[in-house]
């Protein structure tokens, strides 16, 4: 079998394999709960805000000068909460911690972890005001090279951002990773409804597919490794309950065969010692299961728990509606995105545009086209995606991409008609 070719989008034949997890694995818990806390800042900010609240200090609360940057760590028993918030708003960080485990379902001590006897711990402190300064107004800004509102707001943080898409799922997601993330919602979702009750919060999933011409043709193989009940000791039980009522839900709709596939589920055996008391757990540690499941590049930021001048995130969502845009335009079957930026500098460093040979237009036309009709400095991202709003606890597990939820504006397809006549009129 030989080994995929970037540049070379006709290889012949390979195999690529993505994962998932489900949203009660360790490291998943600390994503939403760092996630609900920036949505519960927003939302209180926004509440105060409207009400034309004003600090004894004198500053006036504002949805817009909300910044957080807050990790969470999970283990036995234990839940630490840290980081750097700057709000005008009190939000009562235990009870949203506890709140979060409890939706999870890691609601009886039996389970390994209990939202209501765990022990949360919060160190959150005030924001560098040297970061602040940056963010609040750009370096141009200061500098008066522009008066352009949408120039004030500088980057959070220098660094590389990718987006990608490929036409390859309905949801220009990549198929393995976009299986791999069915299954694992699928999961959640019988351990919820009942449908499979000796399950528990803890789970991953993991999806191999053959390529041959860049297309996906098959699946090969399959794993989901699912905590469960400890009075649960047949694991042909188990096996067959994953297939009939996960893997063959999921696989059955993609559309390629998977009948032959190897089907590996619990492979070492029992799985009951699950959650943060089988493994510790931390905000951002399973960026590659939210974003392409390794497809397309990662720039190393993880998202959760960051508030949208962090371009980590902000940016990371606007190069994936950069890329699937081309793609739902036609003028490529694959495109990745890079954006990069500097501290406190409102425009990109670079903006580039790959379409691994793909493209139905040269590549500078496609380049010149996106520079045209996407603005990406992180204020114009944050206006254009309406990224001021608490929705981002959704986000944090199951992927950021290739979920066509309402609250996801970066998932739309919106800009299609005007890269296509910018295209033409640059030809």
């Amino acid at each position: 079998m030989s080994s995929p070719n970037r540049s070379n989008p006709s290889e012949r034949s390979y195999l690529f394999t993505s994962e998932s997890v489900t949203e009660g694995h360790p490291d998943k818990i600390c994503d939403q709960v760092s996630d609900a806390i920036l949505d519960a800042l927003l939302a209180k900010e926004a509440e105060l805000e409207a009400k034309g609240y004003v600090s004894p200090s004198g500053v006036p609360a504002s949805v817009d000068n909300v910044r957080c940057a807050c990790e969470t760590f999970a283990t036995t028993g234990t839940v630490i909460v840290a980081g750097e918030i700057r709000t005008e708003a009190y939000v009562d960080v235990q009870k949203i911690a506890r709140d979060v485990i409890r939706r999870i379902g890691y609601d009886r001590a039996k389970y390994g972890f209990d939202c209501d006897t765990c022990g949360v711990l919060n160190l959150i402190h005030e924001q560098s005001p040297d970061i602040a300064a940056g963010v609040d107004e750009s370096f141009d800004v200061q500098a008066g090279r522009t008066t352009d509102p949408l120039d004030l707001v500088g980057a959070g943080d220098q660094g590389m951002m990718f987006g990608y898409a490929t036409d390859e799922t309905s949801v220009y997601m990549p198929m393995p990773h976009y299986l791999a993330s069915r299954m694992a919602e699928r999961l959640a979702a019988v351990r919820k409804d009942g449908t499979v009750g000796y399950l528990r919060p803890d789970g991953k999933t993991q999806v191999t597919v053959r390529y041959e011409d860049d297309r996906p043709v098959e699946v090969t193989a399959v794993v989901v490794s699912t905590q469960h009940a400890d009075e649960v000791t047949d694991m042909a039980v188990v096996r067959e309950d994953m297939l009939r009522h996960v893997i063959a839900p999921v696989l059955d709709a993609s559309g390629i065969p998977w009948r032959d596939a190897q089907v590996y589920v619990n492979p070492t055996g029992r799985f009951v010692v699950g959650g943060p008391m089988g493994d510790a757990g931390l905000t951002g540690r399973k960026i590659i299961v939210d974003t392409y499941g390794g497809m397309g590049r990662h720039g190393g930021g993880c998202f959760s728990g960051k508030d949208c001048t962090k371009v980590d995130r902000s940016a990371a969502y606007a190069a994936r509606w950069v890329a699937k845009n081309v793609v739902a335009a036609g003028l490529a079957r694959r495109c990745e995105v890079q954006l990069a930026y500097a501290i406190g500098v409102s425009h990109p460093l670079s903006v580039m545009v790959d379409t691994f040979g793909t493209g139905t237009v040269p590549g500078d036309v496609i380049e010149a086209a996106v520079a045209r009709v996407f603005d990406l400095r992180p204020g114009a991202i944050i206006r254009d995606l309406d990224l001021r709003r608490p929705i981002f606890e959704k986000t944090a597990a199951y992927g950021h991409f290739g979920r066509e939820l309402p609250e996801f504006t970066w998932e739309r397809c919106d800009r299609v008609d005007e890269l296509r006549a910018a295209v033409a009129e640059l030809r």
